[in-house]
Parts: C-alpha cells; sequence; structure tokens
C-alpha cells in the first residue's frame, strides 16, 4: 500500500529542509529527486502556496507527485497584477487578459477542469472573468468566447502559446484605459439622468399633499362645527327643507280641519 504525504510548498521552490524532507526521508526516496518534480511541476504557481502529495511504494520506492492549485480568480488576480476583484463586476474592470494569459491559466488548471480540449479549458477560465471585473482582448468575456468559438485564437490555442510579447502589454493596457473610460462615460451620463428625474419625483411626491390640504380644511370645518354653522348648509341645500320646517303639523293640518267642518 502506497505511502501519501501532503504538504504546502512555495510553488518552485521547495527544498529539503522541513516539512518535506524530514517526512520524505524514512520512506527511502531518492529527496532530491522527488524535490526537482515538485519544483518542476508547480514553477508556473510561482509567488503561491501549492499543495502537494507525494505517494511512495514502500517495495519500488517509486513516487508519483500531484499538486494542486489555487482557484482560477488567484491565477487570474496574479497575471494582470491586481490586489483585489471588482466590488462591481459590470462597470468596474480590473484587469485585461490576453489570450496567452488565458491560455497559461488554462494549462494550469487542465487537470481539474474537466476538460477534454485545451479549446474547452480556455472557453472555461473566460467565464471566470466575468464575474471578476476581467476583459479579454479588449473585449467582454461573453464577446471573448464568441471570439473563440469563431475561431479568432485557434492559432494561439493551437500552439498552446502563454508568453505576451511587450508589444502585446501595451496594446492590453491601451485597451483597458478605453474600456475604463467608455464604462466612466456611462456612469456619467446614469448620473445626470437620475438628476435630472428628481424634479419631476419631487413633484408627484409633492401634488398629493396638495390635493389633500382642502380635504384637511373640511375635517377641520366639520369639527368645528358640531350642528351650528356647518349643519345650516346642509339643511338650506337639502331639497324640500323648507316645507318640512315650515309645516310641522300646523298648516298642513288645516285643509283637513276644513273638510271636516264641510260634512257637519
Amino acid at each position: 500500500m502506497a505511502q501519501r504525504i501532503n504538504v504546502l510548498v512555495d510553488a518552485g521552490k521547495a527544498s529539503a529542509g522541513p516539512p518535506l524532507g524530514p517526512a520524505l526521508g524514512p520512506l527511502g526516496v531518492n529527496v532530491t529527486e522527488v524535490i526537482a518534480k515538485i519544483n518542476e511541476k508547480t514553477k508556473d504557481f510561482a509567488g503561491m502556496k501549492v499543495p502537494v502529495e507525494v505517494s511512495v511504494d514502500p517495495s519500488t520506492k517509486k513516487f508519483e507527485v500531484k499538486t494542486g492549485s489555487p482557484p482560477v480568480s488567484q491565477l487570474i488576480m496574479k497575471e494582470i497584477g491586481a490586489e483585489k476583484l471588482a466590488s462591481n463586476p459590470k462597470f468596474e474592470k480590473v484587469g485585461n487578459l490576453g489570450i496567452e494569459q488565458v491560455i497559461k491559466i488554462a494549462k494550469m488548471k487542465l487537470d481539474s477542469l474537466n476538460c477534454l480540449a485545451m479549446k474547452s479549458a480556455v472557453k472555461t477560465i473566460i467565464g471566470s472573468c466575468v464575474s471578476i471585473g476581467v476583459i479579454v482582448e479588449g473585449m467582454e468575456p461573453r464577446d471573448a468566447t464568441k471570439a473563440v468559438n469563431d475561431g479568432k485564437f485557434d492559432k494561439e490555442i493551437k500552439a498552446e502559446s502563454t508568453t505576451v510579447s511587450p508589444e502585446k502589454k501595451k496594446v492590453l493596457a491601451q485597451q483597458l484605459a478605453d474600456k475604463r473610460a467608455a464604462l466612466e462615460k456611462i456612469l456619467k451620463e446614469l448620473k445626470a439622468l437620475e438628476e435630472a428625474e428628481k424634479p419631476a419625483e419631487a413633484a408627484v411626491e409633492a401634488a398629493p399633499a396638495e390635493g389633500a390640504a382642502p380635504a384637511a380644511g373640511k375635517e377641520v370645518g366639520k369639527a368645528a362645527a358640531p350642528g351650528a354653522k356647518g349643519a345650516a348648509p346642509a339643511a338650506a341645500a337639502a331639497p324640500g327643507a323648507k316645507a318640512a320646517v315650515a309645516a310641522p303639523g300646523a298648516k298642513a293640518a288645516a285643509p283637513g280641519a276644513k273638510k271636516e267642518e264641510k260634512k257637519k
């Protein structure tokens, strides 16, 4: 049964010192060879801590090195030199990846992406850029993915190019600056539109208050005239009110009285 050792090492800088050396010594393997293999497999993660598993067959002393890798977001941040991700990815762009950098990250994560082809791995990495505010070749991630599907970067993907030339770095930097300027302009326009709508909103909110004032006055009037002045207009306005008031049983009864006298 193979014996396993799991350690966290500085990518590309593993040594025979603690914790790796003392753990490997008792297993009877060639420590120098194991260290060299670890550094070879982790060199692309320079500057990061990488989990490593070393499996050793006690009978044959043969070993196998498996390395983990940091999350895709950390690898992207390292490539663009960003210290933090975007808080608002839609309007904040923290970096611009060249297709070569995307391929580099795809190669690092290929074992864990479950992708059979490099092109699929590249699209997976591009997809990860959406939520962290990163553009690719000056394009939004969805547009970059379409460009990959259309074969725009087939040459680089087929060759697995991972080096960005100094000239292209300047182009990528300018693309990022242009993108930021365009987004800033959009934000200013949205803010100006929002400011322009405020007076209209204030007028709409004020209108019900003005309309409610007379109604409030009526309520006050009713409260102030319990049966006196407040009741008089109602009585005067009611049709037939004069007849009801003027004939409370007197004149209305008189015709009846005259009829009785005639019968007699």
